[in-house]
């Protein structure tokens, strides 16, 4: 019925997925619990977790964009776990969207 084939389904991928669900979830779970207040960053715009988890994702999706126009997603590394576990260069992207996420979420 249904034709993913077209999917990168990738261990980089299915990681990206389940940390947004895993955000997602704990922002539902923290808005039940502790109801949110807006809170004023650097950029001096009124900012709810909602939107700081919004600018995260859209940043991240341009990070791996751009991280794949300028680098590919070539592996670097094989890891000799069962058949060789691919390491590609979208784990560098992944990491700098990480740290990237972790900036706006802290100061925005």
């Amino acid at each position: 019925m249904f034709d993913i084939a077209w999917m990168a389904w990738t261990p980089a991928t299915v990681l990206f997925y389940v940390a947004i669900l895993a955000a997602l979830v704990t922002l539902t779970v923290l808005a039940i619990r502790a109801p949110e207040v807006e809170r004023v960053g650097i950029l001096r715009i009124p900012t709810t977790r909602g939107d700081r988890l919004f600018v995260t994702l859209l940043g991240t999706a341009f990070i791996h964009l751009a991280f794949l126009a300028l680098f590919g997603a070539d592996t670097i590394a094989t890891l000799p776990i069962r058949d060789g576990v691919e390491i590609s260069r979208l784990w560098i992207g992944s990491l700098i969207s990480l740290v990237y996420g972790a900036a706006v979420f802290r100061f925005v």
